[in-house]
């Protein structure tokens, strides 16, 4: 662990986090057009967002900073991988780390690693269709697209909101705080897939309190004092491969979890690897005999 990595995390353990997320909440839905449009032109600048692939690129079309950051883009920059037995990624980003579940353990960094169970809100049985599978953590920096989609067709069964801390997600937080991404708040969707059960967790971070799906809306803010979870075994909820599920407002981290000996990742597909949503990063193992 980098010295220089702790020193920069160790303050992130006393910040009042939900309440500076809450304060950066206001400000990235202020609709005052000289302050929207020149927080907007900021970040632009500071990480060098390619504005040219959204659907507008016109600042006054934006009501908010927020509305910006979830921008949609031009229909076709972001095709889909045609492949039947492709699993595309959910996001734009880069990857964290990617592996197999070693019993219910995913390696966050260096020597730490993280339970599926804690990371799946402390339920052992939802956990178990994960036992021995693979893993996938994806990194949204602010420059990325922040609509998430579905890696494969699949049917809604659950969701499950987690609260906790809002650490950084970054990589120096990643290698100083153990479970960190079993300690932020986090929403959890879980579906029925040609590939078993898949969940999709969309994991909060400092400034990064609001989670939206699209069957929800708004799932958090506000925050709870305990987990809560939604059942949609009796209605059909279904999402088709590509298709949006939800979006950050501000940028996170999504983790993928599949079950054993159903989905085995590309080979070039290993941390430190940008990717943009619908690209193929895995592919289905009963497909291949």
């Amino acid at each position: 662990m980098k010295i220089k990595h702790v020193l920069t995390t160790l303050p992130q353990y006393i910040l009042p986090h939900h309440w500076l997320s809450g304060l950066m909440s206001k400000l990235t839905h202020c609709r005052v057009r000289w302050f929207k449009n020149a927080f907007i032109k900021l970040i632009i600048k500071l990480y060098g967002v390619n504005l040219s692939e959204a659907k507008s690129q016109n600042l006054d079309d934006y009501a908010s900073f927020n509305d910006f950051f979830t921008r949609e883009l031009k229909a076709g920059v972001r095709p889909i991988a045609l492949e039947k037995d492709a699993v595309v990624s959910p996001a734009d980003g880069a990857v964290s780390q990617a592996g197999t579940i070693t019993d219910d353990k995913i390696f966050q960094a260096k020597s730490m690693t993280f339970s599926t169970v804690d990371l799946l809100g402390g339920d052992a049985e939802r956990a178990a269709a994960f036992k021995d599978g693979v893993f996938s953590t994806i990194y949204l920096s602010p420059k990325d697209y922040h609509r998430l989609h579905m890696p494969l067709d699949g049917k809604l069964t659950e969701m499950v909101h987690i609260p906790g801390r809002l650490f950084s997600v970054n990589a120096a937080t990643a290698e100083s705080v153990p479970g960190l991404f079993a300690r932020n708040e986090r929403v959890a969707c879980l579906f029925d897939t040609e590939a078993g059960p898949m969940a999709l967790v969309l994991v909060g971070a400092i400034f990064v309190s609001s989670v939206e799906t699209v069957w929800q809306g708004v799932v958090t803010p506000p925050t709870a004092s305990s987990v809560r979870s939604w059942h949609y075994d009796d209605q059909n909820i279904l999402l088709k491969k590509g298709e949006e599920m939800g979006r950050f407002n501000m940028g996170s981290t999504i983790i993928i979890l599949f079950g054993k000996n159903k989905v085995a990742w590309e080979k070039d597909f290993f941390a430190g690897k940008p990717i943009k949503l619908g690209e193929k990063i895995g592919y289905l193992l009963n497909a291949h005999g």
